[in-house]
């Protein structure tokens, strides 16, 4: 990649600079000793990680709604535990959990350094398939909000990455053309096919070091995004 060329470098935000897993460990813990404390949430966890990940792809598809994610993501780890509990106080834990996870803000090693280096060759920007409201909440609590020239999100879209379009939105958003950005994101689907599909650059987050394709550029670490940008 030729350096001088990028100008806009966009992001995603969960599980690439705002350490989703933890932040959401974090929240059930206080949410469980509070209301559920036979719940063991190390154990909830285990189910609840892989069962929200299938869930947010249906939603990424529109195969279910907003609130079904919400909904099912619960119900469906409870049901995991064998765990018996009301769809009253499941709606309760949702919303309990939307308005508690983001005051706790762990962000991935490196963060803060990385944006520092970009900010001052770069314009930076966020593309986010999250809630509009929790997400700018995660970024103020986390005091990243000031590095972004723009946040998109696919409620302002009408879509979810990978549809291309919220990838045009964002860059028209952000004033950028496609082949001077680069997205950086943890999702190969949504945050890399997604923006190559689109006519962007992109880097793969591969923290968890999963097989991927040769040709992706990918790093493990914040920091090793010093040897592409």
């Amino acid at each position: 990649m030729k350096q001088t060329i990028i100008k806009d470098v966009f992001f995603d935000l969960d599980h690439t600079l705002w350490d989703f897993d933890k932040n959401s460990e974090l929240t059930f813990e206080i949410i469980f000793s509070k209301n559920h404390p036979t719940i063991d949430s190390k154990e909830f966890i285990e189910k609840y990680v892989p069962i929200n990940q299938a869930c947010w792809k249906l939603y990424q598809y529109d195969k279910i709604s907003h609130d079904e994610l919400r909904y099912n993501r619960l119900k469906n780890s409870f049901d995991a535990l064998n765990y018996v509990i009301s769809d009253e106080e499941i709606e309760n834990i949702a919303q309990e959990y939307i308005h508690l996870l983001p005051e706790n803000n762990h962000l991935f090693d490196g963060t803060f350094e990385v944006l520092d280096y970009l900010t001052q060759k770069y314009r930076l920007h966020i593309i986010t398939n999250g809630f509009a409201e929790v997400q700018f909440r995660k970024l103020n609590n986390s005091n990243i909000g000031s590095y972004f020239h723009t946040i998109t999100n696919s409620e302002m879209a009408g879509v979810k990455k990978p549809n291309p379009i919220i990838f045009e939105y964002a860059l028209d958003l952000a004033k950028a053309k496609k082949e001077s950005s680069i997205m950086i994101g943890d999702c190969l689907e949504a945050d890399v096919k997604g923006a190559l599909n689109a006519g962007l650059d992109a880097i793969f987050f591969n923290e968890s070091n999963v097989q991927a394709e040769q040709g992706i550029k990918q790093i493990n670490h914040l920091l090793e995004l010093k040897k592409y940008l």
